[in-house]
């Protein structure tokens, strides 16, 4: 009865996307920065976290929630592919990897080769590295 009477309340609405994830995360490293340091200001900017994150959610506008959904994507995704690549880089044992001096490409090469020569695959620059 619970989960029919929330599937009704709920048809329509716009949901849980991305921004959404970024604002709860954001409410509640606030709330527990308000914790430990006692700051009211803390507190009330996680409340306003809170209330656009429950707005978001309940909203339905959905081209409007879509467009701000899509332009925080784009705005965060450099620093998502950046963590994504320290992350496989830690992860990968048997590979180094070397950013392309010219087009910045970065390049994954096999571990213990010695002295090499390695070509980008993308602007045909070479360079000499240790691998």
């Amino acid at each position: 009865m619970l989960r029919s009477w929330l599937q009704r309340f709920m048809y329509g609405r716009y949901g849980s996307d991305r921004l959404n994830h970024c604002l709860l995360v954001a409410y509640l490293v606030l709330l527990l920065a308000h914790a430990l340091l006692g700051w009211q200001l803390l507190y009330v900017l996680s409340l306003a976290a809170a209330a656009c994150l429950i707005f978001r959610a309940l909203s339905r506008n959905l081209p409007a929630r879509q467009q701000e959904n899509a332009r925080f994507l784009k705005w965060s995704a450099p620093t998502v592919r950046w963590l994504r690549l320290r992350r496989t880089i830690s992860r990968d044992k048997e590979h180094r990897y070397f950013k392309c001096p010219h087009c910045a490409q970065y390049l994954r090469v096999p571990k213990g080769k010695g002295k090499i020569t390695v070509t980008c695959r993308s602007c045909g620059t070479s360079f000499p590295k240790k691998s």
